[in-house]
């Protein structure tokens, strides 16, 4: 599946406190995700195999696995990015491939209350070794434009995420900076 959105990544001090907050601007509770990325060292964007669980609200749990391909500026606050998601069968096969094809770059653990309003997931991270993090995606049918860059600053905004926190790169960065 091929995608883009607009996107951003910032630090934050209290993610219960974001919580409250999304829930009182009428987002919709998605669920716990607890995702596993390893990363492989490509010439140019990101790859990576993602191993999810899902609890649902509801109580039901399911996993899904996925290779995703990516690209976006190294900038600090919104970016637009371009991703490719295709679902894989074999983890275990599928890595030892894409590490003897390519190397294995890192691998990034985290825990993800996933939340949604309008085009926009809300992704409120624990990252381990890393810390936390407000991450938003503001999904478009297509090519990023003004509506979808004014829905994610309208709620980086309503959300008064520190634009001195914003992270440039991804997590894998980060980890690879020693940046937690």
């Amino acid at each position: 599946m091929l995608g883009s959105n607009v996107e951003s990544k910032t630090r934050c001090r209290d993610l219960e406190a974001i919580a409250r907050l999304v829930s009182s601007l009428g987002a919709r509770y998605e669920g716990r995700l607890v995702q596993v990325d390893t990363y492989f060292r490509v010439p140019r964007g990101r790859l990576k195999l993602r191993e999810v669980s899902h609890f649902a609200p509801d109580g039901k749990v399911s996993a899904s696995l996925e290779l995703i391909r990516y690209e976006r500026p190294d900038d600090s606050g919104a970016r637009v990015s371009t991703y490719e998601r295709t679902a894989i069968a074999d983890v275990e096969s599928s890595k030892l491939r894409l590490a003897a094809a390519h190397g294995v770059r890192g691998c990034i653990r985290k825990q993800r209350n996933l939340w949604t309003l309008d085009s926009t997931r809300i992704h409120l991270d624990e990252v381990e070794g890393l810390g936390a993090f407000v991450e938003l995606e503001t999904v478009s049918p297509g090519e990023p434009g003004s509506a979808e860059l004014l829905e994610h600053e309208r709620l980086w905004g309503a959300l008064g995420l520190d634009p001195h926190a914003t992270v440039d790169g991804s997590y894998i960065d980060l980890l690879d900076a020693g940046s937690a």
